[in-house]
């Protein structure tokens, strides 16, 4: 879990949508429309939420996507390793061995065990991880909703709802 990109964020924020509008599926390109985020980013994201079973894809003229599982069911963290992959927070490159006052041949003492810098980056990598896992879809979703007003769900379905309209028969797929 490196440095999480804009990825995860347009991700996330998908996901959200997707749960705003349960059984109509939604494509990458709609998706991306809605949010004002490039399409075929969006369209390296979604195969790889796909593959960890965090969203469904259904194809023909009604195509697209919707959440494989309930919200509640999906960490933040699934979200995070589907997208990023499961890389190290921190990458050590063991420089405790290098200096130059051991002369090429460092002591036992200067390399035995875990780097002390790595050792505090496991523990925050940990406690991140953790912390994501504790958080769903759903913790998200209800943060959210405190702040949005009921008129705000029925603009965004009329959007969805102009834009399955706008394409008629023959419509897009899943992008």
């Amino acid at each position: 879990m490196a440095h999480m990109t804009v990825g995860v964020e347009y991700g996330l924020h998908c996901l959200m949508w997707l749960m705003g509008s349960p059984g109509k599926p939604l494509s990458s390109r709609d998706l991306a429309d809605l949010q004002g985020i490039s399409p075929s980013f969006l369209a390296k994201i979604f195969p790889k939420l796909e593959r960890a079973g965090i969203v469904a894809a259904f194809e023909g003229v009604k195509g697209g996507y919707r959440l494989a599982r309930s919200p509640d069911q999906i960490s933040v963290l699934e979200v995070v390793d589907a997208i990023e992959g499961k890389k190290p927070l921190f990458d050590c490159q063991e420089i405790r061995g290098r200096c130059a006052a051991f002369d090429g041949k460092p002591p036992p003492w200067a390399t035995k065990g875990v780097c002390a810098i790595h050792a505090v980056m496991l523990r925050a990598e940990k406690a991140m991880r953790e912390a994501l896992a504790t958080q769903s879809l759903a913790d998200i979703a209800e943060e959210f909703g405190r702040k949005a007003p009921a008129e705000f769900y029925e603009d965004i379905d009329r959007w969805i709802e102009s834009r399955a309209i706008s394409k008629g028969p023959g419509g897009s797929t899943l992008n």
